[in-house]
């Protein structure tokens, strides 16, 4: 019998993209975002959620897609992501959700080589769901990606305690 693992599926830019549920805590609406002063371009700021603060990530900037506007379907995925060996709670903003999935551990194929720069470091791999393409997120990676080290969401939770 083929290993299945579940995968939170969402949507950005067109394309679908993954997330193991094991790194997901919740999904939120979209909710007014606290700016934070000089932070990267792809963190939003930050929000609370039952009384925890929580950075905000837009995943379109920090895959380097144009910002658009929230709407309906706009949704905060509040995730646990391994940093330097242990996970910190991040959310990161998405177009919109669309369903916890089974996708085949394996048929995961590896991120296809075609040389030049593209942008596939924060990617584990392809999995497919019927004739779709699920680009698996691979958090870690994609969260040092910008420099959004233990020490930066340290800073940020010591900030928004305060």
């Amino acid at each position: 019998m083929a290993a299945t693992s579940q995968y939170l599926t969402l949507g950005l830019a067109g394309e679908t993209f993954g997330i193991s549920i094991r790194n997901v805590r919740e999904i939120l609406d979209m909710r007014p975002i606290s700016r934070l002063p000089h932070a990267p371009n792809f963190l939003l700021g930050m929000i609370d959620v039952r009384g925890a603060g929580y950075p905000i990530v837009d995943l379109r900037t920090k895959l380097g897609l144009p910002a658009v506007a929230a709407t309906e379907a706009t949704r905060i995925i509040i995730l646990d992501v391994p940093m330097n060996d242990r996970l910190v709670g991040v959310g990161f903003v998405a177009d919109c959700v669309f369903e916890v999935t089974d996708i085949d551990e394996q048929a995961i194929e590896p991120i296809p080589e075609v040389g030049g720069k593209w942008q596939s470091d924060y990617a584990a791999g392809i999995g497919r769901k019927g004739e779709k393409f699920v680009v698996i997120f691979d958090l870690a990676r994609l969260m040092a990606a910008d420099g959004m080290t233990e020490g930066s969401a340290a800073r940020l939770d010591a900030s928004f305690a305060a």
